[in-house]
């Protein structure tokens, strides 16, 4: 299962969002889509190390310890409302309940992605991705 469908199933099974898989993988790719029909994760991740207070987050996301929570404001903050309020409008539903949707459901994306070290290994562990975000905001 790639990034992108893994997304679709969080929002649905643990959100209860009430849209098909399809219609999830489209809003998803839509709000943190790479242009090819992926999650741009790197790109998510320089969005995070740009927001000083995120940085601890996204480390968490990606080290084998607990995932660190991020709220909601935050994913409005980091995406942008109106990003955001067309990824709600995509899948039926109001901003401020697709944001705490995101909230749940990012820790779990980066993770997986992250588990097992493929996307770690490729960019050069931890600190090669990190250090990858940052070059993408210089």
């Amino acid at each position: 299962m790639d990034i992108l469908e893994l997304g679709a199933q969080l929002l649905s099974d643990k959100q209860g969002l009430q849209a098909d898989s399809s219609q999830l993988q489209s809003a998803l790719s839509g709000l943190l889509g790479d242009g090819s029909g992926s999650i741009d994760l790197a790109g998510l991740a320089a969005k995070m190390t740009a927001n000083g207070d995120l940085a601890d987050v996204l480390s968490s996301w990606l080290g084998d310890g607990a995932n660190a929570g991020i709220t909601a404001d935050s994913v409005m903050g980091l995406l942008g409302e109106g990003a955001v309020a067309d990824f709600a409008s995509k899948l039926g539903t109001d901003g401020s309940t697709a944001a705490a949707s995101l909230a749940d459901v990012l820790p779990q994306i980066m993770d997986k992605a992250s588990s097992g070290g493929s996307l770690l290994e490729s960019a050069g562990g931890l600190d090669g991705l990190l250090g990858a975000a940052k070059s993408l905001l210089s």
